[in-house]
């Protein structure tokens, strides 16, 4: 009985001691097996799949007390790449080798209830090992409390500083622990994540909660055992997942799994500690990223001695593309950046001595060395800035590129700031532009990746100092350009020194140019979104003034939308608005409000509402507005299953001063997966027309009618009295929403190009030795490749693997030019004899280009990937030979033409999503399968849709099968070719994979011109072109027409004059065509065929006609298109046009009418009909294919149908101005009757009233008739 008692009390001691907090004791060996795998696919039966699987045993030593030593043992590494279920894991023996070297060496880590401190290495091991080596530690990172059976934590992990729920359950019997933990890592605060390419999106969190294109999860599962040394793993298991999508990931994405496993084997008493040698630290359990992201993860290359191979293959690229663009190597150029980044700049330097020599090489190099994207390219670039050794042209081109693909990083935007202060870049305007702005787009992006609003003001500083310097030497042009390049920057502490050039803002008054002004106003952009309260009180403090100039009020109130401003602020310039006296800024305002409240765009999901609001306000008061007064125009669509959308903007400013346009400027949008890029945006200012319209025109009303075009004629010759340093013209290029580019039009430059091709320009003009290299003979070559976005996404797996999303899009354009020329008689002195003289080319070259754009999703590692791969390929090619004759006094103009003698793709689009699998020790083993498997079978039968059910886990997948293949050619037998349009593609239509599977599966499109046989062998096909008047049956006889064919036509002339109109508005036989042209397929001496057109226009008193006559050339031929329009003079708004063709216009007839009319106290409309008699078959057919679907797309579209007995053989539409803002439409079918009675449409009609002076009482005879 005293021994049980005592064995008791032992017991409950020993379990007074006992915990389940994780702990290891430091005189124990533990053996664990460990089991990782991936693999990535759409987890859809019967398509491919690939990934990877390490399996091995672990050993953990007790060193110290927390201190613990981690060998890895019995490694295998295996490859996946086929259909789950009937496909196996392939071993990869020399890459398991290479693996297993890193892996054997021993790994030092601090541990302590239950969290992993410090691991150290020896210096050798590659970041790779021991990022996989943090994925085995990651099992020992774990929380346990007995206390609470579910609890929340914020704790760092492998995937940084995430929060986690756990969960706990106890085992009675066993007395084991088991614990779930999940991890969100969507929402990291402190996220091992790198986003690398898209800094000049903006993000949209509106978007984002209408759906995501990238979800992830994590789950571990632990079975702890509780000793007195701390809980003891058991066995662990860990689940992610991660879901990809280009679109919302609701609607079929991309998945990747992965598993790991820990299962204890033994523990032991350590015998003897292993010796260790030196180590370095490798930091904490989160997952270290390398600095330099070298390894493009679309292709595994051994990167060893570079200098050779980036020299060879830049030889061979530019060989390859030396006249059309290769597009079989234009991937190649991808593996010419991975080549790069692993250079340093030595080897730059030498690579520069090597190929600078040579103009294709020298070109090659330039442009794609700045993929380097980090300090090496601004080093080189400043050593070749210091040496002078690249032209303004080269330094522009290179320097622009490589500061917009720089790493933005602290010690390069040092390094960048150099390049301002350097002599060579002011040594040209338009490099100097480069550079400045360049900076400003760097500051923006470095702002965004590194600090956001909290972006330290010494990167912008020296842009302010170069706008403050302006302005006390009141230079307008630096103002402008320092002003251009802080709106790319948007760095908030620039708005201080933005607020000096505003007037009204500024605490000192301020007296500048417009244009200075409006350069200020316009930096705010950037700042809209990144300090909208700041912006909101600087804009509406401008619009509000109304002694400031329209033009900035207006511009003012664009950018104050760009806030988003809330409810209240709208109300404000709403009430505002109802005061406004300048109907230029009334104008504008209510068009951009009314514009923006029918926005569909999750950005303007808010701000929507409240200009809705304010619409009805003001609709009373500027509803009815004139279009003669500034407008602004807003368009968007977004598609929420496609998370994407576009909008369109285009803004016109005007002022009361002039009917010209101060300002006009347009804007485009792309809205993806959260997020807006600004695509491209054209600016234009016209300070110096507005000038001269100013102080020269005397009759303009604005109708744009006769005597308003005469007027502008006459001012525009009065061009050369504005001053030479006066801009007539100003434009700009943003992209990206970032301003590239600007450029003035003034006096002196139209002057000097005037005088450079003047007809009395001489030998001093560089047209004149233009020719002379022409006549001698030229050669133009331009090549080039360019890296058009590179976006990266890398986030940590729990397996300590990279996981990569990564978009490519590279292009390489070529364009050939081979010219040679004759004069006869030759020049002598002045370009002017050109008009008078017989001028012969002989031309062949090339334009065109290949794209090619990666699609990544899967692991992406320095030894191995694996993953799903989108890759495609559009090409467009464009070759050229021909001989050309013209004389310009003659006016006629010859063009010959080689016959086709081989097949030639124009263009195609090629794309596949494949699974790869790719490691560096074994390139042979690479695979790259399609994603259904059957996708590349050629020349199958197209089959009709199949229906398939399959079972994924407990649920039944139903999917379609679709492999269509359609070829349609258009035959010109006559000149022995060919035009044909082929689509190929192979798709599985999982029901709920909408949309992404459109775009999954084996696509192929091409356009192509291949040989034909022809009536006759063709040697080469002649167009001629005469614009000189020349009697038609004289043009008729050249053709080789027979008699008989030439009295057909006359009789049939003769019958077509009676049935058309009076003998005085009729044209005849002898009438001459004030244009002809033909187009002939010649042989030697056999007589030709092909086609003639002759154009004739007949003006008389009352009705104005015109005549197109086509026909056909060859023995027998008799096949004519007649065409007749007329427009009544009497009754301007009426154009009649009536058409016949087949055998001598007899066998097909048809006619067209179309009317404006504005009835006294009626609306605006406008009339149109079509009326037949026969047409050939095939038209019957397509229309009736058209006719089915009418009612489903007018039902589509909100229109309302009712079956109705109409006229036969006719269609008819009506539009009629139903409100300033909307239209109604009727369109008549022989049987069907659609129609919509208010249609929203962008821009208001003019007021009916204003309308009605322009039209005559006439309108009523005429829309009775019609």
């Amino acid at each position: 009985m005293w021994g049980f008692l005592l064995c008791h009390l032992v017991a409950l001691a020993a379990c007074a001691h006992i915990s389940y907090e994780p702990g290891l004791n430091p005189k124990k060996t533990y053996e664990y097996r460990y089991e990782g795998m991936v693999n990535i696919g759409r987890g859809m039966p019967n398509l491919v799949e690939s990934g990877v699987r390490l399996v091995c045993k672990v050993k953990i030593i007790g060193v110290s007390a927390q201190t613990f030593l981690l060998r890895v043992s019995n490694l295998n590494f295996e490859e996946f790449n086929g259909i789950p279920g009937k496909n196996a894991f392939d071993a990869s023996p020399k890459l398991t080798k290479r693996i297993a070297a890193e892996l054997s060496k021993p790994f030092m880590f601090e541990y302590a209830k239950g969290r992993v401190g410090d691991i150290r290495t020896s210096a050798e091991i590659s970041d790779t090992i021991v990022n996989i080596v943090r994925g085995i530690l990651g099992f020992f990172q774990v929380t346990v409390k007995t206390t609470q059976r579910v609890y929340e934590l914020e704790e760092f992990g492998i995937h940084g500083l995430c929060q986690s729920t756990y969960a706990n359950e106890e085992d009675a019997n066993s007395q084991e622990l088991s614990v779930t933990q999940i991890v969100d890592i969507n929402n990291c605060k402190k996220k091992a994540a790198i986003y690398r390419g898209m800094a000049l999106a903006v993000d949209n969190k509106l978007s984002k909660e209408r759906g995501d294109s990238v979800i992830s999860t994590v789950r571990y599962v632990y079975t702890v055992k509780p000793t007195v040394d701390g809980g003891l793993i058991k066995k662990a298991h860990a689940l992610e997942r991660q879901h990809f999508s280009p679109f919302n990931v609701k609607g079929g994405n991309s998945k990747l799994q992965a598993t790991k496993e820990l299962v204890l084997l033994s523990v032991t008493d350590t015998v003897v500690t292993p010796a260790v040698g030196p180590m370095i630290s490798r930091g904490n359990l989160v997952y270290k990223f390398e600095k330099v992201l070298a390894q493009i993860p679309i292709l595994m290359k051994k990167l060893d001695d570079p200098v050779p191979k980036i020299a060879d293959m830049i030889k061979r690229l530019a060989q390859a593309n030396i006249y059309q663009t290769d597009s079989a190597t234009s991937e190649d150029v991808v593996v010419l950046f991975q080549l790069l980044r692993v250079t340093s700049l030595e080897n730059h330097e030498v690579l520069w001595k090597q190929l600078s020599g040579n103009d294709e090489h020298r070109r090659w190099l330039l442009d794609t060395i700045v993929e380097v994207a980090d300090a090496r390219v601004l080093k080189f670039l400043k050593n070749r800035f210091k040496a002078g050794d690249v032209s303004a042209n080269e330094a522009g081109q290179t320097l622009l590129i490589a500061f917009n693909h720089l790493a933005a990083e602290t010690d390069l935007m040092e390094m960048a700031k150099e390049f301002l202060s350097m002599p060579f870049s002011k040594s040209h305007p338009m490099l100097w532009n480069t550079v400045v702005l360049s900076y400003g787009s760097l500051v923006y992006r470095y702002c965004t990746y590194e600090y956001g609003r909290s972006c330290p003001a010494a990167v912008v500083q020296p842009l302010l100092d170069l706008v403050i310097d302006g302005l006390k030497r009141n230079n307008e042009f630096d103002m402008v350009l320092a002003l251009k390049a802080i709106g790319n920057a948007g760095h908030p502490s620039s708005i201080k020194t933005i607020r000096r050039f505003l007037p009204g803002v500024s605490a000192a008054p301020v007296t500048l140019p417009a244009r200075v002004l409006s350069a200020a106003v316009q930096s705010l952009r950037h700042l809209a979104v990144r300090d909208p309260h700041s912006v909101q009180d600087i804009t509406v403090s401008l619009f509000v003034q109304k002694h400031l100039p329209t033009e900035i009020r207006m511009l003012a109130c664009m950018i104050l939308f760009e806030t988003k401003p809330p409810l209240a602020l709208v109300s404000t310039v709403t009430a505002f608005l109802l005061e406004e006296a300048d109907m230029h800024v009334a104008s504008f305002s209510y068009s951009l409000i009314g514009s923006i409240a029918k926005s569909s765009t999750p950005d303007n999901h808010f701000l929507s509402t409240a200009c809705n609001v304010a619409v009805k306000i003001l609709a009373p008061k500027f509803g009815r507005v004139s279009y003669h007064y500034s407008k602004a125009m807003h368009l968007d669509w977004f598609n929420d299953d496609f998370l994407i959308g576009t909008a369109t903007e285009i803004f016109m400013l005007k002022n009361a001063a002039s009917y010209i346009p101060t300002e006009i400027v347009t804007k485009g949008k792309f809205h993806f997966i959260g997020k807006i890029l600004q695509l491209v945006e054209l600016g234009f200012r016209a300070d110096g027309i507005k000038e001269l319209f100013r102080q020269n025109i005397q009759v303009f009303n604005g109708h744009l009618s006769y005597a308003d075009f005469e007027a502008i004629f006459k001012v525009l010759q009065d061009w050369k009295t504005l001053p030479g340093d006066k801009p007539l013209l100003s434009a700009y290029t943003r992209i990206f929403g970032q301003e590239f580019f600007f450029a003035d039009l003034n006096n002196d430059l139209i002057q000097s190009v005037i005088k450079t091709v003047s007809p009395s320009a001489g030998k001093e003009s560089p047209v004149w030795s233009m020719i002379e290299n022409l006549q001698k003979g030229m050669s133009w070559h331009w090549t080039k490749p360019f890296l058009m976005f590179e976006t990266r996404y890398i986030q940590a797996t729990s397996l300590g693997l990279p996981l990569e999303i990564s978009k490519y899009y590279n292009t390489v354009t070529t364009i050939t030019v081979n010219a040679k020329a004759a004069i006869s008689p030759p020049l002598t002195d002045r370009l002017g004899q050109l008009l008078t003289s017989d001028v012969s080319l002989v031309t062949d070259g090339f334009a065109g280009f290949s794209k090619d754009q990666f699609v990544f999703h899967g692991i992406n590692t320095d030894i191995f990937q694996c993953g799903a791969e989108l890759k495609s390929k559009t090409v467009v090619a464009i070759p050229w030979e021909f001989s050309m004759k013209m004389n310009v006094k003659q006016k006629t103009f010859e063009i010959d033409l080689p016959a086709c003698k081989e097949e030639t793709k124009l263009f195609s689009v090629k794309f596949d999503v494949y699974a790869v699998s790719r490691n560096i020790e074994e390139p042979s083993r690479a695979k790259m399968t399609p994603m259904m498997p059957d996708s590349v079978e050629a020349n199958k039968d197209i089959e009709p849709p199949k229906q398939r059910y399959l079972t994924s886990g407990q649920k039944i997948v139903k999917f379609d099968i679709y492999h269509p293949q359609v070829k349609v050619c258009a035959e010109a037998n006559i000149y022995g070719a060919v035009f044909c349009v082929e689509f190929e593609a192979t798709r599985s239509h999982y029901i709920d994979e909408y949309p992404l599977y459109y775009f999954l599966g084996y696509t192929n499109f091409a356009c192509t011109i291949q040989p034909v046989q022809s009536n006759k062998p063709v040697d080469k096909i002649h167009i001629e072109m005469n614009a000189s008047p020349t009697k038609y049956p004289y043009a008729t006889k050249s053709f080789h027409h027979s008699s008989s064919s030439s009295s057909s036509r006359t009789s049939h002339q003769a019958s077509f004059k009676a049935k058309e109109a009076s003998a005085s508005e009729a044209w005849n036989a002898n009438s001459e065509p004030v244009f002809t042209i033909k187009v002939l397929a010649m042989n030697g001496n056999t007589k030709p065929e092909g086609y003639e057109a002759a154009a004739f226009y007949t003006p008389a008193a009352q009705m104005d006609n015109t005549q197109l006559i086509v026909s056909q050339i060859g023995e027998e031929a008799n096949w004519k298109l007649c065409t007749d329009a007329n427009v009544d003079k009497v009754r301007q708004e009426q154009l009649k046009m009536h058409l016949r063709w087949g055998a001598e216009c007899q066998s097909y007839e048809m006619s067209m009418k179309t009317a404006t009319a504005h009835l006294p106290g009626s609306r605006p409309t406008l009339k149109a009909k079509i009326h037949w008699k026969t047409v050939p078959g095939y038209m019957i057919e397509v229309g009736k294919s058209i006719e089915k679907y009418i009612p489903g797309m007018a039902f589509l579209l909100g229109f309302y149908q009712k079956h109705a007995t109409n006229a036969k053989h006719e269609v008819s539409a009506s539009v009629v101005a139903a409100t300033a803002g909307s239209i109604a439409t009727t369109i008549k079918l022989p049987d069907l009757t659609v129609y919509h009675q208010e249609i929203a449409i962008p821009i208001q009609v003019t007021d009916f009233e204003d309308c009605q002076q322009f039209m005559g009482n006439s309108t009523l005879e005429m829309h009775k008739e019609l």
